[in-house]
């Protein structure tokens, strides 16, 4: 295999929007606890690619924690693109719902759109009312079975969207 293409699998195979962003990243390989330091270049709702010379291999699972504006977004990934000396996509596998509500937050002001204010307390709904964040863990289950359905190709991308759509309104 040509050096170039290392690690690339067929056509291009992004299934979500990427938005241009520059942040930092820190990547931990879990088995090994090797770390990496890099920057991403572009996000979306399922990945990101990151910019550095030494990726990992396509497959290895990774925790991330991507610093944008004093804020940290964590979570589980997996490399599905390396090329050595460039760098890897990334395509997220799970993050808790706080994190979700932060990356969400994200890719709002990534596509010009109003977000809303950050929780005054970490885990705290900005009006305090305790109950209002009770709903949230299983729209997020939900919409993490929507998004696994789609990447397994069980789920139509389309129909996927549109569950999406409806259960985050």
């Amino acid at each position: 295999m040509d050096r170039r293409t290392e690690g690339r699998v067929g056509p291009e195979r992004r299934r979500n929007l990427r938005f241009p962003l520059t942040a930092a990243i820190e990547v931990v390989e879990e088995r090994s606890g090797t770390r990496i330091q890099g920057r991403i270049s572009d996000l979306g709702l399922g990945g990101c690619y990151v910019d550095t010379l030494s990726p990992f291999p396509v497959g290895v699972v990774l925790s991330i924690k991507i610093t944008k504006d004093e804020e940290s977004f964590e979570a589980k990934a997996k490399v599905v693109y390396s090329m050595v000396g460039m760098g890897m996509g990334l395509a997220f596998l799970s993050a808790d719902p706080s994190q979700v509500k932060l990356f969400q937050r994200w890719i709002l002001e990534l596509k010009g759109q109003q977000a809303p204010a950050p929780n005054t307390a970490e885990g705290q709904p900005t009006n305090g009312d305790p109950a209002e964040s009770e709903g949230d863990e299983p729209q997020f289950v939900l919409s993490e079975l929507i998004i696994a359905l789609m990447r397994k190709g069980v789920l139509d991308k389309a129909d996927g969207h549109a569950m999406l759509r409806k259960l985050n309104r």
